[in-house]
């Protein structure tokens, strides 16, 4: 009974890359690497490449990057709040 259900998991999970287009891209790629005259150095960085990946970014310098973002907009939004609150303090009421 555990060969059938990891057979339909299997086959499921084909159905899905076959549907999703997963399938027909790689198969594109790989021929594009087949068909390359001079082979790269790197096949990795060519199918990245192919597949428009870029292949020079420094993934832990972006995340840094977001989280300094991240936190100056909190901050920005904070001061906006605080900016906000002050001019309605300032404005003349309607009662007067």
């Amino acid at each position: 009974m555990s060969f059938q259900t990891t057979e339909s998991t299997k086959e499921e999970f084909r159905k899905y890359l076959e549907k999703s287009g997963v399938i027909d891209q790689l198969t594109r790629v790989l021929v594009g690497l087949y068909e390359e005259p001079e082979k790269p150095n790197n096949a990795i960085d060519f199918i990245k490449k192919y597949l428009g990946s870029p292949t020079d970014i420094d993934v832990e310098k972006l995340k840094i990057e977001y989280e300094k973002l991240k936190d100056e907009n909190l901050r920005l939004n904070k001061q906006v709040e605080d900016l906000n609150k002050e001019l309605e303090a300032l404005r003349p009421s309607d009662d007067q």
